[in-house]
């Protein structure tokens, strides 16, 4: 089967549930108008129970507005070790966040210089998850052809957001786990920390760390 046929009955499907909420929406506004008495006709075997679930499940909330709180752009100076035991490398970079789909996401686009391997253009899509209640995200650059998918919780009493991401190692040819920690540390200034495990050796370490500041 093609990736085409297995994506679209997903879409179909997206596409309907999108719709029959949104219906249901238009007759809630209705209802409070007198003498209209919404009609919803709902797919056998659903209820008004499930269409009230997928509406909660698209509206955004309070994390969809921490996230929000870091749009603008932000210089920053990134710190990289490329070992356990490595000397630190040091460039500097910049990141544009920026609200989407009403403020359902933020969309980040960092540039900089990775150094010994040249530009670095990297982007992603941050949200949160009503329904794993999880921040979510996937992220991709110009240095890798795999798309990083993480799962991130509040931490340090809402201060931080911690990230679990999984990717694939290039060295080992097998899947890793590394852990972000995103801190405000002021109005208009964060640190992103990530740590991974060292493919040679095995041993987890500091790989990198970014000072930012908004403009």
């Amino acid at each position: 089967m093609s990736y085409r046929k297995l994506i679209v009955p997903a879409f179909v499907a997206t596409a309907v549930i999108a719709v029959l909420v949104s219906s249901l929406a238009i007759a809630a506004k209705k209802e409070t108008a007198p003498g209209n008495q919404p009609e919803i006709k709902l797919p056998p075997g659903w209820t008004m129970d499930d269409m009230k679930a997928c509406m909660e499940a698209g509206t955004p909330g309070k994390m969809h507005e921490l996230l929000a709180k870091d749009a603008g752009e932000w210089t920053g100076k990134t710190t990289m070790w490329m070992g356990p035991d490595g000397q630190p490398m040091t460039s500097d970079c910049t990141s544009t966040v920026t609200p989407i789909m009403d403020g359902r996401y933020v969309k980040v686009e960092m540039k900089g210089d990775m150094p010994g391997m040249g530009p670095y253009h990297g982007g992603g899509v941050y949200g949160y998850d009503n329904v794993s209640k999880k921040f979510v995200s996937s992220w991709i650059d110009n240095h890798s052809t795999g798309i990083m998918q993480g799962e991130g919780e509040l931490t340090d009493h809402g201060k931080s957001i911690t990230w679990e991401y999984k990717a694939n190692c290039p060295i080992t040819k097998k899947q890793l786990t590394m852990k972000e920690v995103d801190t405000r540390t002021g109005d208009n200034s964060k640190t992103l920390e990530m740590w991974g495990d060292d493919p040679k050796s095995g041993k987890n370490y500091k790989m990198m760390k970014i000072e930012l500041t908004r403009k």
